[in-house]
């Protein structure tokens, strides 16, 4: 067989996968028991599976999140009131199909912020949009942007994600311009996108650092009456992180100079009469 031509082929047509696959299959004795289908079969799911690490490369890229936390990290044994089977319910993304929102509560250090990005991980290994920003850099950006011009692309870009995580919100009371800017953020997303928001502050409270009853009434409606709720309790988990034999999500801390890993590939099939069922 032609090796290198049809590599050169599947190149020049973009399928960089297929050739990639053309290659490993090629020098596997085994291959040679396999039905044309099965071998046809094998390499369009090494080019679905090169594609697809590719958009979550893009995705992840975008997002811009805090940590490189995933959902299959979580330590559910830690002792801070974390809702499992909602969690897992959560992890499933029918929340972001549904344009749903959630709210992770809870006092500094018991990991918020890293079990939002886990789920936005998960959204973006789903081919879902997610961008991430810490609402203090957020208002202070769109501050500027209300005077350079951007605040109505700033806004449109933000409306256009699946997921948008808002970390650490409070404990400080919101100025005019800032209650504005959310009721817009929120305004936008509503049953039409999802929203993440996480807090040191009870969501009981949030009509407080709102700072203006009828906006908070307006912003919170379109917030909490279809959000799932997650609210922590406990001791700080940053206190473990030092500790040799503590959990990967203890462990794992910010880390802007790292990338984020993408999902493993599946494991090479078996190359005989069975893989392509396997596969």
């Amino acid at each position: 067989m032609l090796t290198h031509p049809t590599i050169e082929i599947l190149l020049g047509l973009g399928l960089h996968g297929m050739a990639k696959g053309f290659k490993a299959l090629e020098q596997t004795p085994e291959v040679d028991s396999l039905k044309h289908s099965e071998w046809l079969a094998l390499l369009l799911q090494y080019e679905a599976t090169l594609r697809h690490q590719k958009r979550f490369d893009a995705r992840i890229k975008v997002a811009r999140m805090r940590y490189q936390a995933r959902v299959e990290d979580v330590d559910y044994r830690a002792h801070r009131g974390l809702d499992r089977p909602l969690f897992l319910k959560l992890s499933s993304n029918d929340w972001i199909r549904k344009h749903r929102n959630c709210s992770i509560t809870g006092p500094t250090g018991v990991g918020k912020s890293w079990l939002a990005c886990a789920l936005g991980d998960k959204a973006c290994r789903e081919d879902f949009s997610v961008a991430y920003h810490r609402m203090p850099r957020l208002f202070s950006t769109l501050a500027l942007a209300h005077g350079d011009g951007r605040y109505a692309k700033l806004l449109r870009a933000l409306s256009r994600v699946d997921l948008l995580i808002l970390d650490d919100w409070g404990p400080e009371v919101l100025n005019n311009e800032q209650r504005r800017d959310l009721l817009e953020i929120v305004e936008d997303r509503y049953n039409a996108r999802s929203l993440l928001i996480t807090s040191q502050i009870p969501v009981k409270q949030w009509y407080d650092i709102i700072g203006n009853s009828t906006l908070a009434d307006a912003i919170l409606d379109r917030i909490v009456h279809n959000a799932y709720r997650i609210e922590l309790s406990g001791d700080s988990l940053r206190e473990r992180i030092d500790d040799p034999i503590g959990s990967r999500e203890d462990r794992q801390r910010p880390n802007a100079s790292a990338a984020p890993q993408p999902p493993s590939p599946p494991a090479t099939p078996r190359h005989d009469a069975r893989s392509l069922g396997e596969a």
